[in-house]
């Protein structure tokens, strides 16, 4: 009887790669977030909103590729913490928009200081970092092009 192939080395595996290298992200995040009360996903909608404030829910969620079923609660959470508010849109009011509060923009101030901090922990370069992103971003693409 033939013998079969090797069978796959967990270690050989791109997606335990990428999923090991995100737990460790988020574990850096979570000790450099956490003084200031923030989680990743709340980070996240932070960085969405300083880019562009006065969003939909709707808009918000399609930025981070999360459903309103997702964004909902945490922006729940981030109002509560005084970051943003949450508003009904005048013109229609099935549309929920989502702005900075005065707290919320102030923590933009030390949102380069949060990038350095993470940037350190990685033990690369900056080129380094942009290549890596660059290259992540590729394969995001790559993949989503094949899903549909």
């Amino acid at each position: 009887m033939p013998t079969s192939a090797a069978a796959p080395r967990l270690d050989d595996q791109l997606c335990f790669a990428i999923y090991g290298a995100e737990q460790a992200m988020s574990r850096a995040y979570r000790s450099v977030l956490g003084p200031l009360g923030l989680t990743y996903p709340q980070y996240l909608v932070l960085l969405v909103l300083w880019e562009n404030n006065d969003l939909s829910v709707k808009a918000i969620g399609e930025r981070l590729g999360l459903d309103s079923g997702t964004v909902t609660p945490l922006l729940k959470r981030m109002e509560s913490g005084g970051f943003l508010r949450r508003r009904r849109d005048e013109a229609d009011e099935r549309v929920v928009r989502v702005a900075l509060t005065a707290a919320g923009q102030a923590l933009k101030d030390g949102a380069c200081r949060i990038m350095a901090a993470i940037g350190e922990r990685s033990g690369m370069r900056i080129d380094e970092l942009e290549t890596l992103r660059e290259q992540l971003r590729q394969l995001k693409t790559n993949l989503d092009a094949m899903a549909e």
